[in-house]
């Protein structure tokens, strides 16, 4: 209906299929060296609801962190960053739970995150400062003992190391979630010596509400088996949270547990793997590309949600520009529940990027709903209401905005608002 062209948006130049790797069975175990499992320890009072995860490498291996800016954050947060962020990093295991979240729980939940890393590492034979906790679920509660004390020998003698296990911690970690996540990846880089391995990253996640950068709502753990340095794991995890995790947001709050972790086992064998060997952006693309999905997958399962949605911005005069006006349009309540009532209304969208303060001109301001053209130099463009009807029954609804204003860009992933949130959010602890 329209003589326009549709807006171009820029894919991003380090996506890991620029790089030969592609999707792959596993999960967190897509990794070699790396077992998991998923059990019932009783946080949950439904028994058959896995609520304890367990991620252990074969040996003590180079691990990275991102975690909450939250200042209320939570007990495991606090031991767990401690301990990656001590030089040269190693860790054995990941322990993690939900139903609670071991938040506001003052020094006796930071006695019982540290006397869980020392339950996992007796059992594992390791140094309890090698074991990463994390945890998940009501806010303010006291964090019970004893069902680390039952369920982590239970979880040491159901590891496995198969996509089944895999996904039992992923289920495991889940609260409001609807389904896990998961991703793994495969590909080959360069060895050191001249030749080639093939090297896994892996992982999952949990998180669908109380999500806003910086992080989100969400626990994380990602594997490979590249030989990374504990500075290579850091650097291609920082890298990668900026452009997924914290690109997603549902609800704009921001939680107090948030935990992403990467593990390093170099079981694919090669030299170690710094910032400045060859085979870094090979590996970094993989891993952002594993955490891009997995901040797709949150969004797509927020709570409530109909709808994954992705907002572009481009023609920014600086990133933060395209930032500002992105989280803008994704956490307007307006723009949510336009989309969950399937209304083009560009008209919400444009008031929502000028409101955050981000100077551009209105007559330069271009806007697309799903690769239609809705708006152009800041005026409507005629639609064919009944095709753009059709276009919203699609599980994921782009939309994209051009401020003609310069060259930068951004892209945050976000979901619908519907009904649903406000029922799952109002009987949250009952």
């Amino acid at each position: 209906m329209s003589d326009f062209a549709p807006l171009e948006v820029p894919v991003a130049p380090d996506a890991p299929e620029a790089f030969g790797f592609m999707p792959c069975d596993g999960g967190v175990c897509a990794a070699a060296g790396v077992r998991a499992a998923g059990v019932s320890a009783g946080f949950r009072k439904n028994p058959n609801r896995f609520d304890l995860a367990l991620v252990v490498t074969d040996e003590a291996c180079p691990v990275a962190g991102t975690f909450t800016t939250n200042r209320f954050c939570a007990a495991p947060v606090t031991v767990s960053r401690e301990r990656a962020a001590r030089p040269g990093a190693r860790a054995r295991a990941v322990v993690l739970n939900s139903g609670n979240a071991n938040a506001a729980t003052g020094e006796p939940g930071l006695e019982v995150a540290r006397r869980t890393s020392e339950i996992v590492a007796a059992e594992l034979g390791c140094d309890s400062e090698e074991v990463l906790v994390a945890s998940t679920g009501v806010i303010g509660v006291p964090l019970p003992l004893a069902p680390f004390e039952a369920g982590v020998p239970a979880a040491v003698a159901s590891l496995g190391a198969d996509a089944a296990h895999a996904h039992d911690a992923a289920c495991a970690v889940m609260t409001t979630d609807t389904r896990p996540k998961e991703v793994a990846l495969e590909g080959r880089v360069s060895d050191g010596r001249g030749g080639e391995v093939t090297v896994h990253v892996g992982g999952f996640v949990k998180g669908s509400g109380m999500i806003q950068p910086n992080m989100a709502t969400m626990l994380a753990v990602l594997s490979t088996d590249a030989p990374l340095t504990t500075e290579a794991a850091r650097a291609a995890l920082s890298l990668a949270v900026r452009d997924s995790f914290n690109k997603v947001t549902v609800d704009s709050d921001t939680s107090t547990n948030d935990t992403a972790l990467l593990l390093a086992t170099g079981a694919a064998g090669g030299e170690p793997i710094g910032v400045d060997s060859p085979a870094f952006p090979a590996v970094a693309a993989a891993v952002k590309g594993c955490c891009v999905e997995l901040a797709r997958k949150i969004a797509a399962d927020g709570e409530g949600s109909t709808k994954l949605v992705t907002v572009s911005v481009m023609g920014a005069a600086s990133p933060s520009d395209a930032d500002a006006v992105a989280r803008a349009i994704a956490n307007s309540p307006l723009v949510k529940t336009a989309i969950f009532g399937h209304d083009a209304n560009w008209g919400r969208v444009a008031a929502a990027a000028g409101k955050c303060g981000v100077a551009f001109d209105q007559a330069r301001v271009d806007i697309d709903f799903m690769g239609v053209p809705v708006c152009r130099s800041g005026l409507t463009v005629p639609m064919d209401e009944e095709d753009m009807l059709r276009r919203f029954e699609a599980p994921e609804i782009d939309i994209a905005v051009d401020l003609g204003a310069g060259a930068c860009a951004t892209r945050v992933w976000t979901c619908d608002l519907t009904h649903d949130y406000v029922t799952i959010n109002g009987d949250y602890r009952t």
